[in-house]
Formats: structure tokens, sequence, C-alpha cells
């Protein structure tokens, strides 16, 4: 029987295109492979929680501060005012979001994509079997490649798709303590240091019971695991019980094109929606996914492929705007510990910490007080001018906490 849709790959974004595929009615496969956990400090804004449908039970931690480390180990902590930060772990969330899809109708297979056939004007999807090891072969409509930054999809079937910049993320999930040290269990630590990362940054992000400790770069040459090392004794958890360690690409720039025309489209990193300077990607995942699923509904609605551009047009609208800050931020401040440090002075200023963490709650820029954008956009001139020392100001004693600012 041909299906509607193949989606290939079962992380947040495959599995809510599938979850929402399959509620409309549509015969919907979801093709995973088994066992693969992406490293992801595993922060989600309350949007996602909301939009999204997550039960508490999915939050294994809810973060009331960020704390902003400089190179020179000045510390500013800022508050998340009217909310929190919601924490998961990607092992018990994507399995979450895969078994709901499954209960939505979705047909869920365990396997390895190997390459899209096309037997007349109908795709069929190829892929290894995981309990018998055979080529398996899918006769569908449509293809929603969701499998990640190194997209097979994307290389093979949309012009462009093999030519996504990243950075390669490493971390380590340990058992967590209590307080303890630098480390705060109601408390998200980034560390902006070329110590640690020359071009992006570290974290230590509580998870409940565990925790994530972990870094970005795009260099090569980085010894990530010795990073992350340095990252775990700087916070007292050396002797912590390392329970995994995963590393994998992270996208940091959107693909220009996301479609073929034709019959397959591209959701999540394998279209490059992780967002810059912050490197969030769950809840853009799962938009990506829910906007993919819309693009191919009103394909199979009127048989017009031309549809499956309104996944990228539908995400552009909202979010491009806040890409757009965030990849200049990043271009502006990750260059060099002097601008990292400027960075972190940045982050002591009420009306960055404030318009910051409303914009990250509610993944849209926050326009109600143009007077604060003014002053921000000032204070960003006089630093990149280096108007202002970058260690203007007294560094917050460590005792607070909590995300990134950018996210």
């Amino acid at each position: 029987m041909t299906h509607d849709v193949v989606v290939i790959g079962g992380g947040p974004c495959g599995a809510t295109a599938a979850h929402d595929l399959a509620r409309q009615g549509h015969k919907v496969a979801m093709i995973d492979k088994a066992g693969r956990i992406k490293p992801c400090g595993g922060a989600v804004p309350p949007r996602l929680i909301r939009d999204f449908d997550i039960p508490d039970t999915q939050i294994v931690a809810k973060i009331d501060t960020a704390r902003m480390i400089s190179p020179t180990g000045r510390r500013v902590d800022i508050p998340i005012e009217d909310g929190y930060v919601g924490m998961v772990d990607r092992e018990h969330f994507d399995e979450f979001l895969r078994v709901r899809a499954a209960g939505a109708g979705a047909d869920h297979r365990t396997g390895t994509f190997l390459r899209v056939d096309r037997d007349g004007d109908d795709p069929v999807v190829v892929y290894r079997d995981k309990a018998t090891g055979a080529e398996t072969r899918i006769a569908t409509r449509l293809v929603i490649g969701a499998d990640g930054a190194r997209s097979g999809v994307a290389r093979a079937d949309v012009p462009g798709g093999e030519a996504i910049p990243y950075v390669i993320a490493y971390h380590e999930i340990i058992a967590a303590p209590g307080k303890t040290g630098e480390y705060d269990p109601a408390r998200c630590d980034v560390i902006y240091d070329g110590a640690i990362s020359p071009d992006f940054y570290g974290w230590v992000f509580p998870h409940g019971k565990s925790a994530s400790v972990g870094m970005g770069t795009g260099r090569d040459g980085v010894d990530l695991k010795e990073a992350t090392r340095a990252l775990r004794e700087a916070s007292g958890l050396t002797e912590c019980e390392t329970i995994r360690r995963e590393g994998a690409p992270i996208p940091l720039k959107p693909l220009k094109r996301w479609d073929n025309g034709r019959d397959v489209v591209l959701a999540g990193d394998a279209a490059g929606v992780v967002a810059p300077s912050s490197g969030e990607g769950i809840y853009y995942a799962m938009v990506g996914g829910r906007v993919a699923a819309l693009a191919c509904e009103k394909v199979l609605a009127t048989g017009q492929a031309k549809h499956l551009r309104l996944a990228r047009k539908l995400f552009m609208k909202d979010h491009k705007a806040v890409f757009r800050v965030l990849g200049a931020m990043q271009n502006a401040y990750y260059r060099s510990d002097d601008r990292r440090e400027r960075f972190v002075t940045l982050c002591h200023d009420i009306d960055v910490q404030r318009l910051t963490f409303e914009a990250y709650m509610n993944k849209e820029l926050v326009k109600a007080r143009p007077w604060a954008h003014i002053r921000i956009g000032a204070k960003n001139l006089a630093h990149l001018m280096g108007l202002i020392p970058a260690t203007g100001l007294t560094a917050t004693p460590p005792s607070g906490g909590a995300t990134h600012p950018a996210e």
C-alpha cells in the first residue's frame, strides 16, 4: 500500500510531523534509528510546552536562573522572571514523542535510511530494517527528511542540501549531585571562554538526577573531551559518574531551499534550523516538523507540489528576524575573548536581561519597549567600538543561575 507521507527521522522534528499527519488521518510511516541520542542541553521554553502539549512528567528540572561566565571568570546571574526554563532528557523525551506519534496512528519502523528510489511518478523510500537486516521498500507520495544535520535526504534530493554550516557538539551526561561547588541544580551555566570553545560556548545544564556538561565548536583541532573535562572540574563535578557520552553536528544556518519541488521537503536540523548564537534546536525542530506536515497536507489536498515551499515560508515568517539577530550576535561577540568578555558585561544590563528572556519564552522579538531597544543598540555599538571597558562592571557573586541569554 502506498503511504501518504514517509518521515525519515524520529527525533522531536520527525515525531512531531508524523504525529500531526497521523492525527489528520493520513497514512504515515516514520523510520528512525534505534538507540541514537542527540547531544543536547535539553532546554525548552514554556511556549514549546504549551504549543506541543508536553506533560509535566517530561520536564526533569525547572530552571529559574541563567549564569553567564566570562573568559576571566566573571559571573552574571540572570533571573528568569514570571516563568522558568524546562529541561528534558532527550533519551526519554524523544521516545515519548515517538510513542505519541505511533499512538496517533503513525507506522513506526526501526531502521537506517538508504535512499529514495522512484518507480514512475511516486517516490519509494528504501531503508535497512534493524531487526531483519533486509532492505525494505515503502511506496509513498511524499517524503519528509528529518534526519539531522548530515541529512542523507537533503544531500541526495534537495539542491544545496549538502552545504549546511555546523558546529560539533559534545557532552557528557553525568549523575548529578545536589548543590555543590559551582554547581546548582536550579541554574544553567553558560561559559564563554576561548579555552573551552574558541567560537561557541560551554554549558552545565541540570537535568534533575543527571546533568549535561558539554561544549561546541566549528574549529578543527579542538579537544572536545578535554574541554568538557575542564568544565566538570571547574564546577566540582569531576568525581560524578559518567552515564553516557554523545557527539553530533549542530547546524547553524537555515538552507535557502527546503524542498525538491516534487515530493521531498526537509525539516529541523536537516533544513538547518538551529538558532545561531544559542544553538537552541528542540523548539525550532518541532516547529519545523509541524510546518513540514502542513505543507504536505496542502500538497495531498491539491496535488500541487509547489505547496512544499510552504514549510520554509511559514517558518521564516515567524522566526527569520530572530535568526538574523542571533546570527549577528554570534558574528559580533564570539570571535575573541575580548568580545566574549564584552558580551558578558552587556548581560549585566537589565534591559538586555528582560528583553532576552521575554523573547526566549515567547519565541519572538519583543516590540513593546522601543526605548529599551534603542538603549541596547547604543550599548552594543559602544562595546563593539571599544568605548566601554570589557570588565567595566562588578561581577555577580557565585550564587544565582540560568540559561543562555540568546535562547
